[in-house]
């Protein structure tokens, strides 16, 4: 069986400030996957620190063992999630302000 990837766009210039979360994504068939935030516009001094969450089944959600990362002002961070498990899901907090974002969900199987 040949290896599939796919690139999902999960955000398009969507706004956020104080605490978010993304609309789950199904991962079931992926063997690994990479988030990809993008920062297109942030007011003065904001920052977003963000990591993956995984779920059984869509409703309930834990933190993904992956590290977290954060962008301070405008700039791009990726972070690499090993067996992602059924479902996926971002989550993260902006500082200080808000940001315009880009999110993408990379998946190989």
């Amino acid at each position: 069986m040949l290896p599939r990837a796919f690139t999902a766009v999960i955000e398009r210039n969507a706004t956020f400030d104080g605490a978010f979360t993304t609309e789950p994504y199904e991962t079931a068939w992926a063997g690994d996957a990479r988030w990809f935030v993008h920062v297109l516009d942030a007011t003065p001094g904001a920052e977003i620190e963000f990591g993956a969450q995984v779920s059984p089944e869509s409703l309930t959600w834990c933190d993904h063992e992956s590290r977290k990362a954060t962008i301070k002002g405008k700039g791009m961070a990726s972070i690499a999630v090993d067996l992602p498990g059924p479902w996926q899901r971002l989550s993260g907090t902006v500082r200080n302000g808000s940001v315009k974002v880009i999110m993408y969900l990379s998946l190989r199987g």
